[in-house]
C-alpha cells in the first residue's frame, strides 16, 4: 500500500508538473499573443502616422512644386511678352526704315530727273541766248560792247531827271520825318532788347593769404618767379601792396592763364619750377577749352550759324578783352541783337546785320599781335575765313575806315554806338576821365573865335561860347562842324560827343 501510494504520488506529481507546465505554456503563449497583438497595433499605429506624415509631406511638396511651376510659367510668359514687344518694335522700325529708304530713293530719283531737266533747260537757254545775240548783231550791225554802251547812255538820259526828282522828294521827306522815325525805331529796338549785359573786367591783381607768400612766390634766388614768367609770358610785379601781387601782360589770354595759375599755386602751396610748368600747361588747356565754349555760346545766343571754327575761337578770346570796363564779348552779342532789331524795324537784311554785329569787333582779339586798327584786322580775318563781302564791309566800315556800301553797315555802326554809349555800359578810371575832359576842352578852345568851352554830361557834350564880334551865324555852324571833325580825328572816346556852339549878342544900357 505504501508502494502504491508512492507511485500514485509520483504520478500525481508528474501529472501536476505536466499540468503546471501546460498551464505555464498556455499562459506564456497567451501573454505572448497579447504582446504580439499590442506590438502589431503599435506598429500599425506608427505605420499610419508615417503614412499620414508622408502624405502631408507629399502634399506640401506638391503645392510648392505647383507654386514654383506657376512662377516659372509667369516669368516665362513675361519674357515671351517682352520679346514679342521688342520684336514688334523692331518690326515697326524696320518698316519705317524701309519706308524712309524708299522715300529717299524716290527723292533721289526725282532730284536726278530735275537736275537733268535743269541741265537741258540751261543748255537750251544758252543756245537761245547765242542765237539772239547773233540775230541782234546781224540786225544792228553792232558789237555787244557798242550795243551795251548805247543802251546805257539811253537809260541814263531817260532816268536822270527821274532820279533827281526822286532824290529831292526823298531828301525833303527825310528832313520832315527822318528824325522822328529814327527816334521811334531806336526806341522800339532798345525796348525790345531790354536785356542788361553784365560788364566784366579781367583783373590782374591776385590776393595773397599773407605777405609771407611773396617770398615763396619769388623763391630762392628768384627761381620761382623767373620760371613762372618764362612759362606764362607775363610779368609778375611784387611790390609793397599788402597781401597782393600784380600780373601784367598785353595779351589778355596769357594774363588770364597767369592769374589762374598763380591762384592755383597759392591755394596748393607747392611752388617750385617743376610744379609751375605742369600747372601752367594744365591751366592753358582749361583756358583754351573755355575760349571755345565762350565762342560757341556767343554764336548760339546771337543766332549766327555756320561760322568758321577759327572765328568762333577768336570770338571766345574776346571774353578776356575789355574796353572802358565793358566786356567785348558781351558787347559783340549786344550789338548783334541790336543790329537784328534795327534791321527788322527798317526792313533790311536781318541775317546780314546779325552776323556783322557779332563780328564787328573780332579784330580786337588779335589787335595787340597784328599792326593796324581792329576794324581793318577784323575785315581781313573775316575775308580769310570765308565771310560774305557784305559782312566784311560792315566790319571794316563801322568806324568809317572804309566806305559804307549798304544800309546794314550803317545799322551796325549805330548799334555799336548804342551799346557803348548806353548808361552803365562802360567805365573808365578817374585819371583817364579827367584827362579826356581836359583834352576835349583844350581842343575846342584852340579854334579862333572861341571865348569859353565847357565839357558837360561826363564828356558826352561840349558847349562852346563863341565871340559874337568875331563869328557870325554861318561861322558858328562851320565852327561846330570843324570842332566835331577835329574831335573825331584826334580823340578816342566811346559813343558820340555833341558839339554845341552858342553865339549871342547882348546890348546893355542904363537909365539915369
Amino acid at each position: 500500500m505504501i508502494e502504491i501510494h508512492w507511485w500514485v504520488l509520483m504520478i500525481g506529481g508528474i501529472i501536476l508538473l505536466g499540468a503546471s507546465v501546460g498551464l505555464g505554456y498556455v499562459f506564456s503563449r497567451a501573454i505572448g499573443k497579447k504582446h504580439l497583438v499590442e506590438t502589431e497595433q503599435e506598429a500599425q499605429r506608427v505605420l499610419e502616422e508615417a503614412k499620414t506624415e508622408a502624405r502631408d509631406t507629399v502634399l506640401s511638396a506638391r503645392d510648392e512644386a505647383v507654386e514654383i511651376k506657376n512662377k516659372a510659367d509667369a516669368e516665362a510668359n513675361r519674357w515671351r511678352e517682352n520679346l514679342r514687344r521688342e520684336e514688334e518694335g523692331l518690326q515697326r522700325r524696320r518698316e519705317k526704315l524701309d519706308q524712309r529708304q524708299e522715300s529717299l530713293d524716290k527723292r533721289m530719283t526725282a532730284l536726278g530727273k530735275r537736275q537733268s531737266t535743269l541741265d537741258r533747260q540751261r543748255n537750251e537757254i544758252s543756245k537761245l541766248q547765242e542765237q539772239q545775240m547773233e540775230a541782234l548783231q546781224r540786225i544792228a550791225e553792232m558789237t555787244p560792247e557798242e550795243a551795251k554802251q548805247e543802251l546805257l547812255v539811253a537809260v541814263e538820259q531817260e532816268t536822270r531827271q527821274d532820279m533827281a526828282r526822286v532824290i529831292r522828294e526823298v531828301e525833303q521827306e527825310a528832313k520832315e520825318e527822318g528824325e522822328q522815325r529814327a527816334r521811334k525805331i531806336l526806341t522800339v529796338a532798345i525796348q525790345r532788347m531790354a536785356g542788361e549785359q553784365v560788364a566784366e573786367m579781367t583783373v590782374s591783381a591776385v590776393d595773397l593769404p599773407s605777405d609771407d607768400m611773396k617770398g615763396r612766390i619769388i623763391g630762392r634766388g628768384g627761381r620761382n618767379i623767373r620760371a613762372f614768367e618764362q612759362a606764362t609770358g607775363v610779368d609778375v610785379v611784387v611790390d609793397d601792396t599788402p597781401e597782393a601781387i600784380t600780373i601784367s601782360c598785353f595779351d589778355p589770354v596769357r594774363r588770364e592763364v597767369g592769374r589762374r595759375t598763380m591762384e592755383r599755386l597759392i591755394t596748393d602751396g607747392r611752388i617750385h619750377p617743376g610744379r609751375i610748368e605742369k600747372l601752367v600747361e594744365k591751366v592753358r588747356k582749361e583756358v583754351e577749352l573755355l575760349i571755345r565754349e565762350e565762342g560757341e555760346r556767343a554764336v548760339y545766343e546771337s543766332g549766327v550759324p555756320s561760322l568758321h571754327p577759327e572765328l568762333v575761337k577768336l570770338l571766345g578770346r574776346l571774353r578776356f578783352r575789355t574796353s572802358y570796363g565793358q566786356n567785348q564779348l558781351a558787347h559783340s552779342i549786344e550789338v548783334s541783337k541790336l543790329s537784328t532789331l534795327l534791321a527788322a524795324e527798317l526792313g533790311a537784311n536781318v541775317e546780314l546785320a546779325r552776323m556783322a554785329g557779332l563780328l564787328h569787333d573780332v579784330g580786337k582779339a588779335v589787335d595787340f599781335e597784328v599792326e593796324g586798327t581792329h576794324a581793318v584786322i577784323g575785315a581781313d580775318l573775316c575775308r580769310r575765313y570765308g565771310v560774305p563781302e557784305d559782312v566784311i564791309n560792315c566790319v571794316e566800315a563801322h568806324h568809317h575806315e572804309a566806305d559804307q556800301l549798304s544800309i546794314e553797315a550803317i545799322i551796325v555802326e549805330s548799334a555799336d554806338a548804342i551799346s557803348g554809349a548806353r548808361p552803365g555800359a562802360r567805365r573808365e578810371s578817374l585819371e583817364h576821365y579827367i584827362k579826356r575832359i581836359r583834352t576835349l576842352e583844350e581842343l575846342a578852345s584852340s579854334f579862333p573865335g572861341v571865348a569859353e568851352s565847357f565839357a558837360i554830361q561826363a564828356g558826352r557834350e561840349i558847349r562852346i561860347i563863341a565871340k559874337p564880334e568875331d563869328i557870325d551865324d554861318l561861322g558858328a555852324i562851320e565852327l561846330s562842324r570843324n570842332i566835331a571833325r577835329k574831335i573825331e580825328e584826334g580823340m578816342d572816346y566811346p559813343g558820340q560827343i555833341r558839339v554845341t556852339v552858342i553865339r549871342e549878342t547882348r546890348a546893355v544900357d542904363y537909365a539915369k
